[in-house]
């Protein structure tokens, strides 16, 4: 049996004008270094999710990305991070959102998932929940990254939000440089089982208020699993891919229509998303291994690698 695995870092105005050659190694190692550490567990026979959360915890350990060590600050200076992981064998699923010094918010999305008997826990709740079973804490120093911390110094007195990069044109008041991006990461895989599975993490957007909470950590909109259709994660603006439950219209489209994988995330991605303004992109794989990437805006940090010795790793538009 054959094995995919897919990943993203990220979508947004990711061209070579904010790009360099530095900084396209430094992605490149990255993006590769998360496909073999998921890429490992499948090789050997091992469950999607297993190389889901492990391609995930490999990029929330780099502070290039926009979720667990990279995570950017809120309006208070904390670093709040949201995650979901989702099992399409069953429809198992765990989420988390707003937690702190959870050092892989994806470990503990696994373990809501398996020892919860809840699905989605939240603040407070979840960091309770995390000490009880053990899940590794860190110090709010762990988190400290000099230019995601410059972002929030130019805007946190403001109550203007930002996403991964300063210049982005949802509402921040700076200049507008064209250079954003949307730093979420995920993974989704299929198995030599042909059991698929996703998962989402991200550090959500700069100076954010009042707990705010994107798609990436809600079942059905930034990440869902369904071994009958597909296996999705989301990467964009949150808000109108919770209000277009993106992941899960994928799923139907598939299910209810009978769209191919391509033809139902162009529809979601490059129609219905973009007509009620929503920018961004996902990763997707099916049961039988097929695999797409797709984003309406100029680029998404991604990468695949399967069974068959095959590897991709891009960040610009085809």
């Amino acid at each position: 049996m054959s094995f995919t695995l897919v990943i993203h870092g990220g979508a947004g105005n990711i061209t070579p004008a904010i790009m360099n050659e530095e900084l396209e190694k430094e992605y490149s190692a990255a993006l590769k270094g998360a496909l073999d550490s998921g890429h490992e567990v499948l090789s050997k026979g091992g469950a999607a999710m297993d190389a889901v959360v492990a391609a995930i915890v490999s990029m929330e350990n780099c502070p290039l990305f926009n979720a667990g060590r990279g995570s950017v600050f809120t309006k208070k200076g904390l670093n709040e991070m949201d995650a979901a992981l989702m099992n399409g064998s069953n429809l198992m699923a765990g989420s988390i959102a707003g937690v702190r010094n959870i050092r892989n918010p994806i470990v503990l999305a696994r373990e809501v998932m398996i020892h919860s008997g809840h699905v989605f826990l939240a603040g407070e709740g979840a960091a309770e929940f995390a000490l009880s079973h053990g899940i590794e804490m860190v110090p709010d120093e762990y988190f400290f990254n000099q230019d995601r911390y410059d972002q929030w110094l130019e805007i946190r007195h403001t109550n203007f939000t930002q996403l991964d990069h300063k210049g982005d044109n949802l509402k921040s008041h700076l200049p507008d440089t064209g250079d954003y991006k949307f730093g979420t990461v995920g993974a989704a895989a299929c198995d030599v089982q042909g059991n698929i599975a996703a998962g989402t993490s991200t550090g959500g957007m700069t100076n954010k208020r009042f707990g705010r909470i994107g798609d990436s950590p809600v079942i059905g909109a930034g990440t869902y699993a369904n071994n009958a259709t597909c296996a999705i994660s989301c990467t964009g603006h949150g808000e109108p891919f919770l209000r277009a439950c993106v992941a899960h219209d994928v799923s139907c489209l598939m299910e209810y229509k009978g769209l191919s994988l391509k033809a139902a995330c162009d529809t979601v991605i490059k129609d219905k998303l973009i007509k009620i303004g929503g920018e961004g992109g996902l990763i997707a794989v099916d049961a039988k291994g097929n695999y797409e990437f797709c984003f309406n805006s100029n680029g998404m940090y991604r990468g695949m690698k399967n069974s068959e010795g095959k590897e991709v790793v891009a960040y610009y538009g085809e």
